[in-house]
Order: C-alpha cells, then structure tokens, then sequence
C-alpha cells in the first residue's frame, strides 16, 4: 500500500478550508448587492439570483464544516479516513440548491400571474455587471484550485458558482427585455434559472452519490489488461475499485504457477502494485488475492496487501 503523508493531507485540507474561507466572503458579498437591489426594483429575476448567490456561501458554510470533520486522519472507526464527508458536503450542497429551486419558481409565477413591473436603473445594471465579473473571478479560481488540491468539494461548488455566471448573464438579458417594454420577461428568465439550476443540482448530487455508492472508479478491462502484462500472471479478475478522484482503492484476484513460494507470490503481488500505480497515480491502495492456478484450493497467499 502506498501511504498518504499525514502532514501533506493535512496542508491539502487547509488550502481547501482557505478557498472555501475566501469564496464565502465573495459570494455573500454578491448575494446582499442583488437580492438588496432586486427588492428595490421589484425584480423577481435579480432577487432569485441573490438568493442563489446566498446558497452559495450557505454551501461554502456547509463545505468549511465538513473539510473540518475531513481533515482527521484515519482511525479505528474510520480505517480509510474520513475523506468521504467531502462528499456528503457536495451532497448538501445538492440539497441546497433544491430548496432554491422551490423559491425560484414561486418567485417566477408570482411575477408572471401578478404581472409585476421590475424598475430597471443603471446603478442596478451595473451592480449586476460587477456581480457577474466577481463569479467568474471565483468560479475560476474555485476550479482550479480544485483541480490542483483534486478536492471533489470545491469543483462542485465551482460549478455552483459558474451557474450563477449564466443566472446572471440571463438576468442582465430579462432587465434589458423588461426596459424595451416586455415586464414578462422577468418572470420567464426567472423560470429559465430554474432549468439552469435545477441541471447544476442535478450534476453535483449525481457525483457525490457516484462516491457514497462507491461506483467504480477504474475500468474493469483496462486493469485486467495492465495486470496480465506482469510476467507470471496467468488470469486476473474479480477486479473491484472505489473511493475519491484522488484517492482510490482497487482490489483484484490474480491466478499463478501454484508452485511459487508465499515469498514469490508477494513479489508478483508487488509487481501487480506497481504497474497498476504507474499506470493511475490515484490509486493509493492495492489488495491482490493470490490464488494458485487451475486449482479449487485455497488461495496461495491470503489477502496479500500491497
């Protein structure tokens, strides 16, 4: 098995709390800015936009929480750490954005049925304009320090986030529709968000359930194919994998010469380790059940963990 270093998870975690740190602010800076002005101009567009603006920062909340309980090393009750709270902070961050979901069409009918006028301005349409280049700003940044830190957490939450670029970007157009004279289109952008959202939604709980499930992570195929290219390796199946992008544990069953000592199926084990390693970097963990081959016995070497 190929060993995580404590001391650099540790640090990984804490660039992450970092990010979530730095983008809460952002956000909920951005959420007060439209949901204050979308009140003052009737706007149910720009006031849905707030609200998902704040969601972003109550799922920042959610994702500083979590990467705390993360950041513990593994124990007796969590063998394999505690990486997997990063998910069900994506999770929540899911639920989250359903529950906008529920505001946002209330918000959109109540504007299309009472047949609501927003009151477009140009301190409003500039304070949109700004709002919009702060999210591409943290969407960006948010993406790829996710990418770098291979935190599942923060590229959810950066594609949170890059769903406001286009809630935002569809508002600007619904206040521009609303000031050539069709007050309708507030109502109807406001819905427009709802599909966006409801896709973001969708994306981010379908990811995070993918890795609760523990789906697997590697093909099948492409692992026995890589395995049977070890020199004394006859067949190779039963091949299992699970876990995080960057954490993942596979486990397989080889077949040998049933003459080999224990000693020389460990080494052969090893070898399997390694190419498989070489091969995905991720892969932190490797367990080979070593059974002698085109023989019903017991395995050769018992659970043999590399």
């Amino acid at each position: 098995m190929r060993h995580v270093d404590a001391s650099s998870l540790i640090e990984r975690n804490r660039k992450v709390r970092t990010v979530l740190a730095a983008i809460l602010v952002a956000n909920w800076a951005v959420a007060v800015a439209k949901i204050v002005f979308g009140w003052m101009s009737d706007s149910a567009a720009v006031t849905a936009d707030g609200v998902h603006s704040f969601i972003d920062g109550g799922s920042n909340v959610l994702g500083l929480v979590a990467m705390s309980v993360a950041a513990r090393p593994a124990d007796e009750d969590h063998p394999y750490g505690h990486g997997k709270f990063e998910a069900l902070a994506s999770l929540g961050i899911g639920m989250l954005i359903g529950v906008a979901m529920l505001e946002l069409g209330r918000m959109a009918l109540d504007s299309l049925l009472h047949d609501r006028h927003p009151t477009v301005t140009p301190l409003m349409a500039g304070v949109m304009v700004g709002t919009l280049l702060v999210n591409l700003a943290v969407t960006t940044i948010e993406r790829k320090q996710g990418e770098k830190l291979q935190s599942p957490l923060l590229l959810a939450d950066a594609r949170h986030t890059l769903s406001d670029v286009g809630v935002t970007l569809a508002v600007l157009g619904s206040m521009g529709l609303v000031s050539l004279g069709f007050p309708k289109a507030d109502g109807i952008v406001t819905l427009g968000v709802l599909v966006v959202v409801a896709r973001v939604a969708w994306g981010i709980v379908k990811q995070a359930v993918g890795i609760l499930s523990d789906t697997a992570r590697l093909e099948p195929q492409k692992v026995m194919n890589l395995t049977l290219q070890v020199p004394g390796v006859r067949s190779c199946r039963d091949v299992r994998s699970r876990g995080m992008e960057g954490t993942v544990y596979v486990d397989l069953k080889i077949e040998v010469d049933p003459l080999l000592t224990t000693a020389q199926a460990h080494e052969l084990a090893d070898a399997v380790e390694a190419r498989l390693q070489a091969e995905f970097p991720e892969v932190v963990d490797v367990v080979v059940h070593v059974e002698p081959g085109g023989s019903s016995q017991r395995p050769l070497a018992n659970t043999t963990r590399v």
